[in-house]
């Protein structure tokens, strides 16, 4: 059988990239392989600051550790502001140096004035996680919010011993400075619902996701995240990280300043 010389060859097939087989990210991947190196550098921040405030401040309570926590906190706040959204890197790091410091604080490794371990770490991690969770799965706050809060949660467990100087326990922090947020919250809502006077399509969007998370506390919260996501096409976008950021500041100083 004669072969048609002007054909052109057949294709050789190439392998796909064990990446690619593996459904992974590569530029995902590379991020995250950055995440611990940024979280010892924010360790290194919480042993620095601790030193510093040490020799500033040496007859009261050391808060070195809160100082970085909530310039972490703001800058995680001005990120979602500008860009509408809270980055990995900003977040992930707060979360796993938390972890480090309650692991140090386990080891006796006298890195700061924090009391807290590991297990109290992990612990207000996930009541951050626990308590906006809800709002999460209806639509009514971003994953990078859900993390910022859990990266202030760990650095609260990790610092907030049981024989913390200021005398607070991590969970009731995290739990008293989450609801200053939703109240810092509110009121930015407030503002921006009077600003955009849109108060009929405000107040319908409030009702969905009210019975959204009577759907998610009930039998079918399946229906309430379809029910959000159905819904994303008419958002009015909050940075919620902001509000978070205001609710956590606010209380820290009252907590740990006006009331000193």
């Amino acid at each position: 059988m004669p072969t048609d010389l002007s054909a052109p060859p057949a294709a050789v097939p190439t392998p796909a990239r064990a990446a690619e087989d593996l459904g992974i990210d590569r530029a995902f991947a590379v991020q995250m392989a950055r995440m611990p190196a940024l979280a010892v550098l924010w360790v290194g921040a919480a042993v620095l600051a601790d030193r510093i405030w040490a020799a500033a401040a040496p007859a009261g309570p050391n808060l070195g550790p809160v100082a970085v926590i909530a310039a972490g906190m703001v800058l995680a706040a001005f990120v979602d502001g500008w860009a509408y959204k809270v980055p990995n890197w900003a977040t992930l790091p707060l979360v796993l140096s938390g972890w480090m410091l309650g692991g140090l604080h386990d080891l006796g490794v006298a890195s700061d004035a924090g009391t807290g371990g590991l297990g109290a770490a992990v612990l207000c991690t996930a009541l951050g996680f626990g308590l906006l969770f809800p709002l999460l799965a209806v639509g009514g706050v971003g994953h990078g919010d859900v993390k910022m809060q859990m990266g202030f949660a760990s650095w609260v467990g990790a610092y907030f011993g049981p024989d913390n100087p200021a005398g607070l326990d991590g969970p009731g922090v995290v739990v008293a400075a989450f609801c200053c947020g939703a109240v810092a919250g509110g009121a930015f809502a407030v503002v921006m619902i009077v600003l955009r006077s849109r108060f009929r399509d405000n107040i319908r969007t409030a009702g969905e996701i009210l019975t959204d998370l009577r759907l998610f506390a009930g039998v079918d919260p399946r229906r309430a995240a379809d029910r959000a996501q159905a819904r994303r096409a008419r958002w009015v976008k909050l940075p919620y990280g902001i509000p978070l950021c205001v609710g956590f500041l606010l209380y820290l100083w009252y907590a740990l300043v006006l009331t000193a």
